[in-house]
């Protein structure tokens, strides 16, 4: 069998590796071993951020929501409970969105979830 050289593979290899390690502190750009590693975490890390990142911006629009509610002598809990007692079925992105920018009509929805 002919003898196979890989020169040209792993120098691709290695390239591509420290294009994608590029920016990383010391060794961890510089060392293949060290920055194979680096990249491992790296991508675990951003696998699991992207999912934690929709659990931050709930709990974010929650605590907009909440200040917003207290502001007119109502918890965020009774809030949400009357609006869903009155058949509103508005998202929390969209009531946080409301309480920063329209008051008038966060207003009428605190209103609304109050009478029930």
């Amino acid at each position: 069998m002919a003898r196979v050289k890989r020169g040209v593979i792993k120098l691709k290899k290695r390239r591509k590796l420290f294009k994608l390690t590029k920016g990383y502190r010391g060794a961890r750009s510089r060392r293949i071993k060290t920055a194979q590693e680096a990249l491992l975490h790296s991508l675990q890390y951003a696998f699991e951020h992207r999912r934690q990142k929709k659990r931050d911006f709930r709990r974010l629009w929650a605590v907009r929501i909440n200040a917003a509610c207290r502001n007119f002598g109502l918890s965020y809990s009774r809030f949400i409970s009357g609006l869903k007692k009155q058949g509103l079925i508005l998202n929390r992105k969209m009531l946080a969105e409301l309480a920063v920018q329209d008051e008038s009509v966060f207003k009428e929805l605190i209103d609304l979830a109050q009478a029930s």
